[in-house]
């Protein structure tokens, strides 16, 4: 597993041109997804977390039944409102089949317009279009499998925490991404 660091990680500029999101997300593909995994990625979520002031909330939840395999905040400050934030960010990876940071670049943060294209009336209010949801995709099934959210930093740096924490982890159990050949020892 990789350690987390004493001050927070470097994260990079995530894209924002849709076909490159969709390249970095189906390209983190895992060759399994356990409870394990899940508290092994949410764990590490949590540390990296750590040395941001804002709090934070985590959420690691499977797609086909919302059996939440990881759940955990990071500071004092959290509000109920931070589980609404979870829970509309994961309707929208669940209901789209794309991160929420695709969705928010898809529309330009438009949620207007988002709402109106998929004619949501009432239930608007029910999707979030901003990053930090994330869907987890296993190698040779099909479709989303799980969804992990983290809500409380500014989205661009939500989406890529789950993103760089994800490729991470895969490095670390020696998967690869798709199209990569596995390093050699």
């Amino acid at each position: 597993m990789v350690a987390p660091s004493a001050g927070p990680i470097t994260l990079l500029d995530p894209p924002r041109d849709t076909a490159a999101i969709t390249a970095q997300d189906l390209s983190l593909q895992f060759p399994h997804f356990t409870p394990e995994d899940a508290w092994a990625i949410g764990s590490l979520l949590r540390a990296r977390l750590l040395a941001y002031t804002n709090p934070c909330c985590i959420n690691i939840a499977l797609a086909n039944s919302n059996q939440q395999l990881f759940h955990a905040v990071t500071h004092s400050g959290t509000v109920p409102d931070n589980d609404n934030w979870v829970s509309r960010k994961r309707k929208t990876v669940l209901r789209w089949g794309n991160s929420s940071w695709f969705m928010h670049n898809k529309f330009a943060g438009d949620e207007v317009a988002f709402a109106a294209k998929y004619m949501l009336g009432s239930t608007a209010g029910e999707y979030a279009i901003h990053g930090g949801g994330w869907p987890v995709r296993v190698r040779g099934v099909e479709g989303v499998i799980a969804v992990i959210v983290v809500s409380g930093l500014k989205q661009e740096q939500d989406h890529q925490m789950v993103v760089q924490t994800v490729q991470d982890y895969l490095e670390s159990i020696g998967a690869v991404a798709e199209g990569e050949k596995k390093k050699e020892d």
